[in-house]
């Protein structure tokens, strides 16, 4: 399972990048919001961790742009932004989960571990009154 980390305290993502490849994950680090959404969008990777503070560009301008895509790539909030408004913010704006700095690495590695067991969503749409789901198409009308 790949794993994308942006954040730019590398007080955090140095021990966190280890424990999490620890665990068997196969980590790549972001420092700052530029290059995190560079390589989230097409990235290809099944967990985004993301720092909301993040020099260049937020890590919500990420999550937003990800969701513009419809990329449904599970993303985890992990920041120093801990009011109710920031946490309804964050969730609103397509993160899956929100975790507040300072935080018990077992809590994270917790969360981790329930966003990736959840199955991926199928992408559904309409086309020429046609159901698309993935790769299939349905023609509702000649069945």
């Amino acid at each position: 399972m790949r794993i994308l980390l942006v954040d730019d305290e590398i007080e955090l993502t140095a021990p966190l990048s280890l424990a999490l490849t620890r665990e068997g994950y196969d980590v790549e680090v972001a420092d700052d919001g530029v290059r995190g959404g560079e390589m989230a969008v097409g990235g290809g990777y099944d967990l985004l961790i993301l720092d909301w503070m993040l020099p260049e560009k937020s890590g919500l301008e990420i999550c937003r742009e990800l969701r513009s895509l419809q990329d449904n790539t599970p993303v985890l909030f992990l920041t120093a932004k801990d009011t109710i408004d920031d946490r309804v913010l964050g969730l609103d704006s397509g993160a899956d989960d929100y975790l507040v700095k300072p935080f018990e690495l077992r809590e994270l590695l917790a969360r981790v571990r329930a966003l990736l067991r959840r199955p991926p969503t199928l992408e559904l749409g309409v086309v020429n009154n046609n159901l698309l789901v993935g790769d299939l198409e349905l023609d509702v009308e000649n069945q």
